[in-house]
C-alpha cells in the first residue's frame, strides 16, 4: 500500500455544455469528499484564459471550500507570483490563515499560467514578469508575513499569520531556490516527467535548512486516473489529452466528452505525443494505479504525493479518488 501522504490538485474543469459555476461547485464536492476519505491538502491552480478551467482566483476558491471541509489543508497550486502585487497576496492569505489557522498551504509558482497577453493584462506592465525577478518578489512577500519586520508597509491581516509557503516548479530554477530558502518543494511531474528527477535532485542538494523546515521536503504532482479497469481508465483519461493538444495549438475550448475525445482524428504525431505524456502518470485499475504509484515513489523518493485528475464527469473524478483511498493507499488513514 501507499505509505506517503496522498493530496489533491485541482483545475476546477469546466466540462463542454456547463458553465463555470456549475465547474465550482463540482469541485466543492470534491473537496468535502476527499476530506472525507481522508486526503492531506486539497489545492487549487491559477489559470488564466483558458475556457477548461475554472480556478482563477485561487484565494477567493480557498476560502469558499475551506468553509465547507473540516480537516484537510486548503493551498494553492499554485498562486502565480507575477501576477499580483506581494502585498495584495501577503494580505489575501493573511486573512485565509487568519479565518483558518492552521490549514492554509501557499504555493507560489514563477510561471504567468497563461499567454504573455493575459499576463500583461493581469499585471499591466511588463515588470515583475520576467524569471529574473522573481526572488526579490518572493523575499518581498515572505517579508509581509514576519512579524519581527520593521518596514514602513505592514499587511494586516498577515504579518505574524504566515500560511504554509511552498515553491511549485517544472525546472531547477525553483528547485534550487526552494532549497536555498528552505522551503518544501512540489515538482509538476504531470507536465514535465522528464525534469522530475534531475529537478529533485537539485532540491536536495541546495537545501540548507531553515526555521520553516530541517530537512527537504518534495512533493511530486501526478496524473491519476483510477477506474475498474485499465480500458474504462483510459477513457476517463481521453479528455484531458484532446484538451491539451487544444491548448497547445492555441484553440482551447472546455472539456470534451470521453465520446468526442474517442472519436477525434488524432494524428500519429499527436497520438506520439500524448503517449509520451502519459509515461510515468498512473491511469488504470486499483491494482494498475498502486504499481504506478510505487514505482513513482520509488523513483523519486516523494514525501507525498498530489494527485490530479482531468476527468469530464464528476462523478467519475470523484470514484477515482475513492478508488485510490480505498484501495491503493489502505483507507488514507491521517
Amino acid at each position: 500500500m501507499i505509505d506517503v501522504p496522498l493530496s489533491v490538485l485541482d483545475l476546477a474543469p469546466v466540462a463542454a455544455g456547463a458553465c463555470a459555476g456549475e465547474a465550482l461547485r463540482h469541485t466543492t464536492e470534491l473537496a468535502r469528499r476527499t476530506d472525507e476519505l481522508g486526503y492531506h491538502r486539497f489545492w487549487v491552480a491559477e489559470h488564466h484564459n483558458m475556457p477548461a478551467i475554472a480556478s482563477s482566483a485561487p484565494a477567493v476558491l480557498i476560502a469558499h471550500l475551506a468553509a465547507h471541509t473540516t480537516d484537510i489543508r486548503l493551498g494553492s497550486g499554485g498562486v502565480m507570483l507575477p501576477n499580483h502585487a506581494p502585498l495584495v497576496v501577503a494580505e489575501q492569505f493573511g486573512t485565509l490563515e487568519a479565518l483558518h489557522p492552521g490549514r492554509i498551504d501557499l504555493g507560489i509558482g514563477r510561471a504567468p499560467g497563461t499567454d504573455q497577453v493575459t499576463a500583461l493584462a493581469l499585471r499591466r506592465t511588463m515588470e515583475g514578469l520576467s524569471a529574473e525577478g522573481f526572488p526579490q518578489e518572493l523575499k518581498d512577500l515572505m517579508g509581509y508575513f514576519d512579524e519581527t519586520a520593521t518596514g514602513r508597509i505592514t499587511a494586516n491581516p498577515g504579518r505574524g499569520q504566515r500560511p504554509a509557503v511552498w515553491l511549485l516548479g517544472s525546472s531547477g530554477f525553483s528547485a534550487q531556490l526552494a532549497g536555498a530558502l528552505g522551503l518544501p518543494f512540489s515538482f509538476a511531474h504531470h507536465f514535465s516527467a522528464r525534469s522530475t528527477l534531475p529537478a529533485l535532485a537539485l532540491y536536495r542538494q541546495s537545501f540548507r535548512p531553515s526555521r520553516w523546515l530541517e530537512r527537504p521536503y518534495a512533493m511530486v504532482a501526478v496524473n491519476a486516473v483510477c477506474a475498474e479497469s485499465d480500458e474504462h481508465a483510459e477513457w476517463l483519461a481521453g479528455p484531458a489529452g484532446l484538451s491539451f493538444l487544444r491548448l497547445r495549438s492555441g484553440r482551447p475550448e472546455p472539456l470534451a466528452t470521453p465520446e468526442e475525445a474517442a472519436a477525434y482524428p488524432y494524428t500519429d504525431l499527436e497520438r506520439e505525443f500524448l503517449a509520451q505524456r502519459r509515461q510515468g502518470q498512473a491511469s488504470g485499475s486499483p491494482q494498475t494505479v498502486r504499481r504506478q504509484l510505487d514505482e513513482l515513489l520509488a523513483s523519486t523518493g516523494a514525501d507525498e504525493l498530489m494527485l490530479t485528475s482531468f476527468v469530464y464527469d464528476v462523478a467519475d473524478r470523484m470514484r477515482s479518488f475513492e478508488l485510490i483511498a480505498t484501495e491503493v493507499a489502505g483507507g488514507l488513514r491521517r
